[in-house]
């Protein structure tokens, strides 16, 4: 439960960073004046961030939460398309190449980023619970995963294909605002953290809320001021470590590893009391294993040793 509520913890830092560096893209010279006390633009954007996602805090019924993050889910369609238009018809264009094949050095951070793509398990115990229909529930994991595996993929391919080697952590820092379908990529990227944030920070508060008083858990007062506290605690983090890809990469290769690849497979092997030896299934379990070993350990390395850096 610690590993999995830390890793939901990250992911939300993350959607904040994500939406202040955006708001940074389009208003690069804002910033508040009051009075004498001048907020600079970073500060003034995480202050608007936590104001925004703020009244979606007061949110606790995941049946509404479900459908305000289905808005994330087709913005991420607009984003795909809007970034093509703006290699097809704004003077990008796909021809951009990288400068080697294969950067040894960076492909433990990549296999890290490649598995926090397809991280955020906390998130699936409540869904399945507030399901009017569970047994349609492996349909719906199934149909997610694929379409955010295509997503994925088509992204990296256009983001490649248009930059190449230049191409940023969050491809939206790249794009030209003076055009319009870069703008609406921008402004549809600051739609996601809004719409997901909740959703995310959701198992965290439930895994608080079950370890208070019972005379306290169901009053919604509480139940609210625990959102909206883990709500300012990420707004601060994710003002003061600003760093987008190095943060996913860490949860990826320590938190989404131990969570989804090493410990399920060793609890299934405690649990079902295998005779070892060489059948299909011990040795997928073995891969997965070493696998989640091997790119943990140097994923983490190679994240930690770029954030110093």
């Amino acid at each position: 439960m610690i590993i999995m509520n830390l890793e939901m913890y990250l992911v939300a830092v993350g959607l904040l960073i994500l939406e202040i560096d955006n708001l940074r893209k389009l208003f690069p010279e804002f910033m508040i004046n009051l009075g004498e006390l001048t907020v600079d633009g970073r500060q003034s954007f995480a202050i608007i961030t936590f104001l925004i996602i703020l009244p979606t805090m007061f949110l606790t019924d995941l049946g509404i939460l479900s459908y305000i993050s289905a808005t994330g889910f087709f913005s991420c369609l607009v984003i795909l398309v809007s970034i093509f238009c703006v290699g097809a018809f704004n003077g990008v264009g796909f021809h951009a190449k990288g400068s080697i094949l294969l950067n040894v050095d960076r492909l433990p951070i990549t296999v890290s980023l490649y598995i926090v793509s397809f991280g955020g398990h906390p998130v699936i115990p409540p869904i399945y619970v507030s399901m009017r229909d569970r047994y349609q529930f492996s349909k719906v994991l199934l149909f997610s995963f694929v379409l955010a595996t295509l997503t994925y993929m088509s992204m990296a391919i256009v983001g490649y294909l248009m930059y190449g080697d230049r191409v940023e952590s969050e491809i939206t820092l790249n794009l030209p605002t003076s055009k319009v379908s870069a703008r609406i990529t921008i402004y549809m990227t600051l739609v996601i953290p809004i719409a997901r944030y909740a959703l995310v920070l959701t198992p965290i508060a439930t895994a608080i809320e079950g370890g208070i008083s019972e005379n306290y858990k169901n009053k919604r007062a509480v139940r609210l001021f625990i959102r909206v506290a883990l709500l300012f605690s990420t707004a601060i983090v994710a003002y003061y470590f600003p760093y987008y890809e190095s943060l996913m990469a860490i949860v990826g290769s320590i938190f989404v590893v131990s969570a989804s690849f090493l410990l399920p497979c060793l609890c299934y092997l405690k649990i079902s009391d295998l005779n070892w030896g060489w059948n299909c299934e011990q040795i997928g379990i073995g891969g997965i294993i070493l696998f989640g070993t091997f790119a943990g350990v140097l994923g983490t390395y190679s994240s930690i040793s770029e954030l110093v850096r």
